[in-house]
């Protein structure tokens, strides 16, 4: 039996997967023109404007849904979820975007050394997938397991820190670049955490420590 609130949250499902596949575009687009030391600013700065008022208009309706309908229980969290998730999306979008002004502000990046942000980026486009899957499938026990991977990308970044603190730096240029890219990917782990949070709160009413 369908019910009054049904149609809004499906459209709500809806803005979110298209939300969904244009991060995802974004980080997977990004990574790669940093890697290949390739210029997409332009074309991540459209996306990721897109998702900002995508997320908007999410806002809006999650608004419009709770104020209209009073949801309860279930349906309340997913709609606070789903506000969530979308803020997540949105931000995604952005940490593209300042991956790919790298190459504007170093320029051509192929001589330096992009073993780290290469493995830290696939690790990271990795969790957003499955941050992604978890949300539309519902699955807890991916969400969960999204903290020991948040884990290890931290413990890279932090490695990659301590390595810049105690060496003597030869190439500044190469290395403020690759710090600058897996910074940014560190807080896109984080969001991908976020999501894997959200899914769980929606299934059980609480938030397990996810950052």
């Amino acid at each position: 039996m369908t019910r009054l609130i049904d149609p809004g949250l499906e459209r709500l499902r809806h803005m979110l997967r298209e939300m969904a596949t244009l991060s995802e575009q974004s980080v997977e687009t990004a990574i790669k023109a940093y890697t290949e030391s390739k210029p997409v600013t332009e074309e991540i700065f459209g996306w990721s404007e897109e998702l900002n008022i995508l997320h908007g208009q999410a806002s809006d309706l999650a608004v419009e849904l709770i104020a209209r309908y009073q949801p309860l229980a279930g349906d309340l969290r997913y709609i606070e979820s789903c506000f969530e998730i979308s803020y997540g999306f949105s931000r995604l979008g952005r940490y593209a975007y300042d991956v790919a002004q790298i190459i504007d502000a170093f320029g051509d990046l192929s001589g330096c050394d992009s073993g780290e942000v290469t493995r830290m980026g696939e690790k990271v486009k990795k969790m957003v997938h499955i941050g992604v899957e978890a949300f539309f499938n519902e699955d807890t026990t991916a969400a969960m397991g999204l903290l020991q991977m948040d884990d290890e990308v931290d413990d890279a970044y932090r490695k990659h820190i301590h390595r810049i603190a105690v060496n003597k730096i030869t190439n500044p240029r190469c290395t403020v670049a690759v710090t600058l890219a897996i910074r940014y990917l560190e807080r896109m782990a984080d969001h991908a955490c976020y999501i894997g949070d959200s899914v769980v709160y929606v299934a059980s009413g609480t938030r397990p420590s996810l950052r």
